[in-house]
């Protein structure tokens, strides 16, 4: 198990999210950089969604209390065992009594620490994920605080390869567009107004949160006929509403339905680059076919397999 001695900013319990609750009304949540929380679950020889915390703009401490292997994945928030620097994207066994250390976030504003085995907290609806606003999974259903005691499920202090567990984020670079697919809503929209979309420089504001980022820069232009309203319906992540000209893209908090029209949607892939972006960070969207977003996120899914057989692979030989 784990101590926590300082709890940071905003770290939570995440896992992969609350699957197939959103028709009773239950958000998804889960973790705001599907990527980073693979990434280091992998290196922890774990499935790639096992919960693991979410650090946000500022790290924490902890202390463990039994031996584990964990990593870090996501920004880089300077992280130190016992005082030593240790690197982001690699696992490493942590003995008993050893203290880990993360500082502010640095090329990048959310990370992820995993351990292996995972978290032996009870799932709610299938998932450890912490909802916040319903105030039930993850740790108490809250965010954590100095003083809480996490138990390991199942801790490890051998993996394969273990020296060589690393990785590095598989995403795209970090100035480049947020690749999005137009609709379902793009109708509502007049051609000037996705161009503008499509073109424009927006910039993450102060209200950003878990539940959406909303961003400012040039006002979307409804269709003649239209004015952004709609019957609600479903949101998944990465859409982008736009109510009174302005878009937000929906994170992992959002709301199962809404009733703004939904110009675009931000493909798996791009979606922790997302999570990355803190207040002021300027941002640009470019548009690909549905054909061409499942082909990306089908290759993005196969480096991750691809990830696990590297790091899994016996290379020594006796």
């Amino acid at each position: 198990m784990l101590t926590v001695l300082k709890a940071g900013m905003m770290t939570s319990v995440q896992d992969g999210g609350r699957m197939g609750w959103q028709r009773f009304g239950v958000p998804v949540c889960g973790a705001m950089d599907p990527e980073a929380l693979a990434i280091a679950n992998i290196l922890c020889g774990n499935d790639e969604t096992e919960a693991a915390l979410e650090l946000t703009g500022a790290g924490c401490a902890v202390r463990f209390e039994s031996p584990n292997i964990f990593a870090l994945a996501g920004a880089d928030f300077s992280p130190r065992l016992n005082g030593v620097p240790i690197e982001t994207g690699r696992a490493v066994l942590a003995k008993k009594g050893d203290l880990l250390e993360t500082g502010f976030a640095k090329k990048g504003f959310r990370g992820v620490l995993a351990v292996a085995g995972g978290f032996d907290l009870p799932p709610v609806m299938g998932s450890r994920s912490t909802d916040l606003k319903g105030g039930f999974g993850g740790f108490q259903g809250r965010l954590l605080r100095d003083g809480d005691v996490l138990p390991f499920r199942d801790a490890q202090v051998w993996l394969p390869n273990l020296a060589e567990r690393r990785a590095e984020m598989l995403r795209s670079a970090a100035d480049s567009p947020l690749r999005v697919v137009l609709g379902p809503q793009d109708d509502s929209f007049s051609q000037r107004g996705i161009q503008t979309f499509l073109s424009g420089t927006y910039t993450v504001t102060s209200k950003s949160d878990r539940m959406g980022y909303r961003l400012e820069g040039p006002k979307i232009e409804y269709a003649q006929d239209k004015d952004g309203n709609i019957i609600s319906d479903g949101i998944v992540m990465g859409a982008v509403q736009v109510p009174s000209g302005q878009p937000i893209i929906m994170m992992a908090d959002r709301q199962t339905t809404g009733g703004y029209a939904k110009i675009a949607v931000v493909i798996t892939p791009d979606l922790g680059r997302i999570a990355q972006m803190a207040a002021g960070h300027p941002l640009r969207f470019a548009a690909v076919t549905q054909d061409e977003a499942e082909a990306l996120t089908c290759a993005w899914k196969k480096d991750l397999r691809r990830l696990r057989e590297t790091l899994d692979e016996e290379t020594m030989l006796w």
